[in-house]
């Protein structure tokens, strides 16, 4: 399989994909320089009049093929690629499906940039904001990963995984001989049909929250958030402004302003900007008129894009190009490659990046790159959904919470979830247990299957040894924190180093106090038992929310700078309850 395609049809009915895999090429259009990309695309959106399927991209890098005063990296591959197909064939049927999810797509992912490098990058943006060189501009770093596999097949098992963890928007695979896209981008650049064009910028990002009532929220402080808002405009004016080299006379509109879209980690705002194109208008002069997308260079275009090359010390390659598909006709839909992950051999990159503009705050923006890496490390390493009970002499503590937050968290990572198979698996432990205290452990997996373990539990004296955290857990909003999976490598980093410490406290980029490792933290503090909020970033424990019911703790914001001032300290698990501990603030 050379291609698949996993498309919204934007312009289309509602719901509708358009969805296609593609077998060995008839042609292949490739640009090598400047003066061939406009050529390629040329050839390809002939090729599609005269009824054939085109796939394809165009890098980063071939900015300059439409205007030489956009700056760029030297290219590492080819400008454009486009394949060319007589007919598509079915979607992979599902056996076909189950071998990739059973192949290994585990990748070992290294951090795009240091902190200091990253705040280093934004002084210097704001800087040049600050003297007027340009107002807006999309700073990117690329993360580098070692691949378990490699090759086609490594790719495609990681392609399927990245899908489960971002389903729905423009999503391709493209095998090239050399390397493969794997892109699940939820971003429109444009849809082009029958002289109607929608462009559909994605600028302003919040996560996700945590309850219903704060993902509410969440999603009403992007739409009215000044900074994100006046970032959305900055890209839908630059579009306006690209458009109307190509659009009939006053055919440019802006019919949707500030939506806000849900994925899987984070809420995202798009607009939209459409035109009527000029009779005439080839593929070649959209991507002449459009490219690259401003909402991946910043504004004024030109400007942003020197700052993109002073700062940053790679080419993006295919992510934040263009990467879509011409169909029978010419109808084109191309994608931005954001969330996309391009692999050779046994080495992927994954670029990550934000709008920076006057009103960006250095520790924002890095929270939201932590965000954005989201849908990829949900795919790079096989998990399981993951509750911890408690039961003794054949009685459960806590089931139903359990069983509720377990069934949150399969919605959350799209997993299968079936409650009575889950009861099932618990009462048949619970028969084989009658007597004794034990630690349950119940897995739920990517296809649906369940399994639970008991283990003896010990009992652990009071008071317990806890020691602070040594830096900030940087993951503290994320998805591995919110919902409970064997996905814990954020949390094993911060295992105890001193001997007879029973666990870690935490906190987030903000210095407020978060939780442990593996359970909650209640603090007096002047008189009063509190525990952190969960909008500090931490997990809603169950034994955390019987203490909250029963008015044994008030939330309240707890800051490292004030665990002086903590008379007393417990550790909080469903398993264990409430437990006296020690904090040792080294």
């Amino acid at each position: 399989m050379s291609a698949l395609i996993d498309f919204t049809q934007p312009q289309g009915p509602g719901g509708e994909r358009l969805r296609h895999a593609f077998g060995a090429p008839r042609e292949r259009l490739v640009a090598h320089d400047f003066s061939q990309v406009r050529p390629v695309l040329d050839a390809a959106h002939r090729a599609a009049q005269a009824g054939a399927w085109c796939v394809g991209y165009l890098r980063y890098e071939a900015a300059p093929a439409f205007d030489p005063a956009l700056a760029v990296h030297a290219a590492q591959g080819p400008l454009a690629w486009f394949s060319v197909y007589d007919q598509p064939l079915p979607w992979p049927p599902a056996e076909a499906s189950a071998l990739q999810d059973g192949m290994d797509a585990r990748v070992q992912w290294q951090a795009p940039l240091e902190r200091p490098a990253f705040d280093a990058a934004l002084d210097s943006l704001l800087g040049g904001i600050a003297r007027g060189d340009y107002y807006q501009v999309n700073f990117t770093a690329q993360m580098v990963g070692a691949m378990t596999g490699a090759g086609p097949a490594a790719a495609r098992a990681l392609f399927a995984a990245l899908q489960r963890a971002q389903p729905g928007g423009y999503a391709a695979y493209l095998d090239t001989g050399d390397e493969q896209i794997l892109s699940v981008s939820p971003e429109l650049f444009f849809d082009w049909r029958a002289g109607d064009l929608l462009a559909r910028p994605m600028k302003g990002t919040a996560a996700r929250g945590t309850t219903p009532q704060e993902d509410a929220a969440q999603a009403l402080r992007l739409r009215t958030s000044p900074k994100e808002r006046a970032e959305n405009v900055m890209v839908v004016d630059l579009l306006r402004n690209d458009m109307s080299r190509i659009a009939e006379p006053f055919s440019v509109r802006v019919p949707r302003l500030f939506h806000t879209e849900a994925l899987p980690s984070v809420w995202q705002m798009t607009s939209d900007v459409t035109a009527r194109t000029r009779p005439g208008c080839r593929l070649a002069d959209v991507f002449a008129a459009l490219f690259p997308c401003g909402s991946v260079t910043g504004a004024p275009k030109v400007q942003a894009m020197r700052a993109i090359r002073a700062l940053e010390s790679a080419p993006r390659g295919v992510y934040c190009g263009a990467l879509g598909v011409i169909q029978p006709g010419g109808t084109a839909t191309f994608n931005v490659p954001i969330r996309t992950v391009t692999v050779r051999g046994a080495t992927a990159w994954c670029g990550i990046g934000s709008g920076i503009t006057a009103g960006s705050v250095a520790l924002n923006e890095w929270n939201e790159w932590q965000l954005k890496t989201a849908f990829v490390r949900r795919a790079s390493e096989p998990f399981s959904v993951l509750e911890t009970l408690g039961l003794e002499d054949g009685r459960w503590r806590d089931r139903d919470a359990h069983l509720a937050r377990m069934a949150l968290a399969a919605r959350q990572f799209a997993y299968p979830w079936d409650l009575r198979t889950a009861e099932r698996a618990l009462q048949q432990l619970a028969q084989a247990h009658p007597r004794g205290a034990w630690r349950v452990r119940l897995l739920l997996d990517a296809q649906g299957q369940v399994s639970a373990a008991a283990y003896v539990l010990p009992a652990s004296a009071a008071p317990v040894r806890l020691q602070l955290a040594p830096r900030p857990l940087e993951e503290a909003h994320g998805e591995f924190v919110r919902f409970k999976t064997t996905h814990r490598a954020h949390y094993d980093a911060f295992a105890p180093t001193q001997p007879g410490v029973f666990d870690t406290l935490l906190w987030n980029t903000q210095g407020e106090v978060t939780e442990c490792t593996r359970g909650n933290i209640a603090l007096r503090v002047d008189g009063r038992w509190v525990t952190p909020p969960l909008h500090c970033g931490l997990l809603p424990g169950v034994g955390r929310a019987r203490a909250l019911r029963e008015g044994r703790v008030r939330e309240a914001v707890v800051r490292v700078q004030d665990l002086p001032k903590v008379s007393a300290v417990a550790f909080i698990n469903s398993l264990r309850g409430w437990v006296d501990a020690t904090l040792e603030c080294a």
